[in-house]
């Protein structure tokens, strides 16, 4: 059966490197297809520019010098997906995307939020 992208169902990726990727792609879709208007392209682009640094951070966090390094990476990272979050958000209440059309993109979103905590706090040696 075919999901809002117009692909197969499938469960997302669980290599981190290749999910944080596909992550990206995922925002940069609905964003090509926002309205023109001023207040949904700039939040749009807000929404790219955090959606698409996640997998970044993670690349860099993955070849990280120390632990400490690791950790403010994926803090970093952390702090890019709260931030899409938060565009989802606002574009869905403005009422310039519906939520029926961000909801898988949000949940992913929150599953990737569990676990780079979970990484930090496995870094950090938290139980």
């Amino acid at each position: 059966m075919n999901d809002e992208r117009g692909t197969m169902n499938q469960e997302p990726p669980r290599d981190l490197r290749e999910r944080t990727k596909q992550y990206a792609l995922r925002i940069i879709r609905p964003y090509a297809s926002l309205p023109k208007t001023a207040t949904a392209q700039t939040i749009g682009k807000q929404l790219l520019r955090s959606g698409t640094s996640v997998g970044a951070h993670y690349r860099e966090a993955d070849r990280g010098k120390s632990t400490a390094d690791f950790i403010s990476k994926i803090e970093g990272g952390l702090q890019e997906l709260d931030e899409s979050a938060y565009w989802m958000e606002l574009l869905i209440e403005a009422d310039i995307v519906s939520a029926a059309k961000l909801g898988h993109l949000l949940q992913e979103t929150s599953e990737l939020i569990a676990t780079f905590v979970a990484s930090i706090k496995t870094a950090k040696g938290e139980k």
